[in-house]
């Protein structure tokens, strides 16, 4: 009997959405001040009609996205560690009570690596925020640590 490996792929769930094999797992709304991620279903791959739909805005401003963990192509990746995850975790207030209904969680690098933590403090996570608070700003920053 042969032996069948299955590749799985470890996402990044604040990937650029021009990253290779991206795709959009959630849809920011909430307000300015206080930013949350709705949860699509399915995650829905990235496409040049789907970035003319968040025109005249970056589509990280409206999409979460997730690709292919970068490792040591990421400058959050220590060798080991996502050290975003672990920041997010250890500096942002936990938001929601349950955890939310994602589609890419299985697959997700904060979730394998931090697990329920990471995921109660994501919803408030936006790649290109622009009004984001000063906390926020120094937890996405990689020399904050």
């Amino acid at each position: 009997m042969e032996d069948i490996v299955v590749e799985k792929t470890t996402l990044c769930p604040s990937a650029r959405p021009e990253s290779e094999d991206s795709v959009v797992f959630g849809i920011i709304s909430g307000t300015v001040v206080e930013p949350r991620v709705g949860y699509l279903k399915q995650p829905l791959p990235i496409t040049d009609e789907l970035i003319a739909k968040a025109s005249p805005i970056t589509p990280a401003e409206i999409f979460r996205t997730a690709a292919p963990c970068a490792t040591k192509g990421c400058q959050h990746f220590d060798g080991q560690d996502c050290r975003l995850a672990m920041r997010i975790v250890e500096k942002l207030p936990a938001i929601v009570e349950e955890l939310p209904p994602c589609s890419i969680r299985r697959d997700c690098r904060w979730w394998q690596q931090e697990g329920k933590a990471a995921c109660m403090r994501c919803p408030q996570v936006i790649t290109d925020n622009y009004n984001g608070s000063e906390l926020a700003v120094k937890v996405a920053t990689p020399t904050s640590d």
